[in-house]
């Protein structure tokens, strides 16, 4: 997969640089050799911070951190993971993937560190939360695109409005082949891969586009479903009737084996491409999306954690753009580390009363525009 190959060549430079940055600091900013004389060892005179922890300290760390939650977020976690850990060895950094929800049920059960999200925390999810005394930092790393993929032989759609799609993908659509779409189209039966109804994925492209009212409109039940996207892309490839919905990323690695179909923008009406520049712009509407990580406030004490955040957030943009996703503007970037740095605990996606807010990131993701559990 080409977003693999671009991780594995990747994470090697990202994991040398941290090194490096390393060595630097125990060397006191890497200045001539009359300055490297600070030692590392506990009984120094001076320690040099990396952070808030002293290169002594560094030296030492150990540890593990538990990540989990969807699919989409995982190889932007798992890029982060395998570049953190060429320097810091002794810190186990798991990522599993069960979905957004499942992340999320974990996360709030106090099992794991970091909840991998592709959609900002329900309402539920919160109460739990709130319940359960979980105090959390809401932290966006990359956009991503939601693609609308077929098969490679389908010549015959270019583009789909959102209309179309819901045609195709709910029980009240009722159409069995691209006939019944556009009666230009052939009479060749439809058939459906779509992540798990645990995937951030499927909740975003359900609850916030496709299927908003949720007394008319329901999902169908005959889709083949999977919290694996490679199980989707083989899916859509086998099939000249195919379509289905994932992550750009997903997309972009396999342009080889799928295509992805133009959306029509409900508000300009013009049909537009995934592409970098059109899910950064917002010209890829309406299925432009931001992907989080959540993290356990009472997890960031842990020096293992917090060195691994530090990491990650520091090399957020990077990573993204290696693993085939979308980097933030600077400016987004520089208020989640604020926010982290701060502590600055709760969502920006629901109201006080707990009602779903939605909007450009830029918008919603300042430091006013919080609601915590407390």
């Amino acid at each position: 997969m080409m977003w693999l190959n671009r991780f594995r060549s990747g994470t090697a430079v990202l994991g040398e640089t941290l090194a490096a940055s390393v060595i630097c600091l125990a060397m006191v900013g890497c200045g001539p050799s009359s300055t490297s004389s600070s030692s590392t060892n506990s009984d120094s005179t001076e320690d040099v911070a990396m952070g808030d922890l002293a290169v002594s300290e560094l030296a030492n760390i150990e540890g593990a951190v538990e990540i989990d939650g969807s699919s989409t977020v995982a190889p932007i976690s798992e890029a982060a993971a395998e570049a953190f850990g060429k320097t810091f060895k002794n810190v186990k950094v798991t990522v599993a993937i069960s979905g957004t929800g499942g992340g999320f049920e974990r996360f709030t059960n106090g099992e794991i560190d970091i909840s991998d999200a592709s959609r900002p925390i329900k309402d539920s999810e919160f109460k739990v939360c709130k319940e359960k005394g979980v105090s959390f930092v809401e932290l966006p790393i990359a956009y991503d695109g939601l693609s609308i993929v077929i098969n490679k032989e389908n010549e015959f759609v270019d583009q789909l409005t959102v209309e179309d799609l819901k045609k195709i993908f709910l029980k009240e659509g009722g159409v069995k082949t691209w006939k019944d779409v556009n009666p230009e189209w052939p009479d060749l039966e439809i058939k459906i891969y779509a992540p798990g109804t645990d995937s951030g994925t499927f909740d975003y492209f359900f609850g916030d586009v496709v299927a908003k009212d949720e007394e008319t409109e329901h999902p169908r039940d005959d889709m083949s479903v999977s919290e694996d996207d490679n199980v989707l892309v083989t899916g859509v490839a086998g099939e000249k009737g195919a379509i289905g919905f994932f992550g750009a990323s997903y997309y972009f690695a396999n342009v080889g084996k799928i295509k992805a179909v133009k959306i029509v923008d409900p508000n300009t009406g013009e049909a537009v491409a995934p592409t970098p520049e059109t899910i950064e712009s917002g010209q890829y509407a309406p299925f432009s999306r931001p992907l989080f990580i959540y993290v356990k406030l009472d997890s960031m004490k842990r020096p293992e954690v917090k060195q691994f955040l530090e990491f990650y957030l520091k090399e957020a943009g990077k990573l993204a753009e290696m693993v085939d996703y979308v980097a933030l503007p600077d400016s987004v970037y520089d208020v989640v580390k604020t926010h982290y740095e701060e502590r600055i605990t709760g969502t920006h996606y629901l109201t006080p009363e707990l009602e779903k807010k939605s909007g450009p990131l830029t918008e919603l993701y300042t430091t006013e525009n919080v609601v915590d559990i407390e």
